[in-house]
């Protein structure tokens, strides 16, 4: 059986989409590169903001009109949260919840008898190769080691799609990780709706610095890597993780900060003030050398003030981010701030957010340069472009820092999921440019 796999929003999606082709390679399908070339279709959605809601829908009837004939399965958390409107999309067989995700690959087996050999049907035109024989995917692997979230934050529809917090076993992150590294990825990024939170829920497990210390001893991965870190959640000695492993835990932190004064993170149910989040950023740097920080960043939020909204930017901008994801406030059905008084209107929140784009985008800028005429090592991806010019191939990947990076290597050059020290020689918009020393 042939399978696409497509996914909107966080890496935990990503991570999820991971683990279900990896199962489904392992009974026996392939994993395919195109809808076209597929009989399977799913769709990991998103529902974090309505945005996010539309986007899913979006995506699903684009799959539907790239394959009419595949069977389309959508999960994730739009689909758990509004699984009557997802059934109605076209070409939707099945609407597996969140909850049931996990029994995906065994739910798909059962399907599996009712196809015929694929590489028998006239109508599969695209490249059906499996994405396993790509190269660019092994580079870095999305591993969900946590689901769910306790904190319940005014906005957040992610608690009542995904639940209470739920934390894997460490001994079958281990293994998978290993297996992963035997397989040639080299890089790992933990994944979770609330990541921080991680063992709480595993008596003996410890928290999620045991589990970082538990897989660079037990792993040969080259590179690990965290995702997204709620800043309540990072102890004081969390920022020696990396002075034990200096070359192989990853110096970049996503630190959610969504608003930039007491006032609102005290509405939002923030469990953290702009004071503390400060001493957190000044403590990261201090321990973490060459570390980069990004942040989520919420315009709009009900009541916001022009006061508010202002000194959110000021903060803004004396954290120093190298990157800023910022977003409208969107009402979310059974989430507390949809019923908060003073909604600020759409063409407010729009201007808000052009500002505190620009303003981000500055700043990434000079964050970025910080970094120029250094050596930075650079995990590389597919498999280079060549130039019209015949001067050879522009290769694009990431420094462990996550700053992108671009080089121009001969024509021979084998790149391909190679880290490599670099020389950061230029900055184009918002890619490094550098070359190999």
């Amino acid at each position: 059986m042939n399978v696409h796999l497509t996914q909107l929003g966080c890496r935990l999606n990503y991570g999820e989409n991971h683990q279900l082709a990896r199962q489904l390679r392992q009974a026996g399908h392939a994993v395919v590169n195109q809808p076209a070339a597929a009989q399977v279709i799913v769709v990991n959605t998103c529902a974090v903001t309505a945005e996010a809601g539309r986007k899913s829908r979006q995506l699903v009837r684009a799959q539907a009109q790239a394959n009419p004939q595949a069977r389309i399965v959508a999960t994730g958390c739009y689909a758990t949260l509004e699984p009557d409107a997802v059934r109605a999309l076209p070409g939707v067989w099945q609407v597996t919840s969140n909850r049931d995700k996990g029994l995906l690959a065994a739910l798909l087996e059962e399907w599996s008898a009712e196809f015929p050999d694929p590489q028998t049907l006239e109508w599969i035109q695209a490249d059906a190769s499996p994405i396993a024989a790509d190269a660019a995917a092994r580079t870095r692997a999305f591993i969900k080691v946590q689901d769910g979230c306790n904190n319940q934050c005014a906005f957040c529809v992610v608690t009542l799609a995904r639940g209470a917090s739920r934390s894997v076993e460490p001994a079958r992150i281990v293994a998978e990780i290993q297996e992963l590294a035997a397989a040639g990825f080299q890089e790992a990024v933990l994944t979770g709706v609330h990541l921080g939170s991680y063992g709480r829920d595993l008596p003996g497990a410890g928290a999620l610095a045991a589990l970082v210390h538990r897989i660079l001893r037990e792993t040969d991965i080259a590179r690990l890597r965290l995702s997204s870190l709620e800043p309540w959640d990072i102890a004081d000695d969390f920022f020696g993780l990396w002075a034990a492993w200096p070359r192989r835990l990853c110096p970049h932190l996503h630190l959610p900060l969504q608003a930039g004064t007491d006032s609102l993170l005290k509405r939002m149910g923030r469990r953290c003030t702009v004071a503390g989040f400060a001493r957190l950023v000044q403590q990261a740097r201090q321990c973490i050398p060459d570390v980069t920080l990004t942040t989520d960043f919420i315009v709009g939020f009900p009541g916001e003030t022009e006061a508010e909204f202002e000194a959110g930017l000021q903060f803004l901008q004396e954290m120093r981010f190298a990157h800023v994801h910022a977003f409208p406030f969107s009402a979310r059905a059974g989430t507390r701030a949809a019923g908060f008084p003073d909604q600020i209107a759409k063409a407010r929140k729009k201007e808000r957010v052009r500002k505190v784009q620009a303003l981000a985008e500055d700043a990434g800028q000079q964050e970025r340069s910080r970094f120029l005429h250094t050596v930075r090592p650079v995990l590389w991806e597919g498999s280079g472009r060549s130039l019209d010019d015949g001067s050879g191939r522009l290769w694009s990947g990431y420094t462990d820092n996550y700053l992108k990076t671009e080089t121009v290597a001969p024509d021979g050059a084998a790149l391909t999921n190679r880290i490599t020290p670099v020389q950061l020689e230029a900055l184009q918009g918002q890619v490094m440019v550098g070359t190999l020393t």
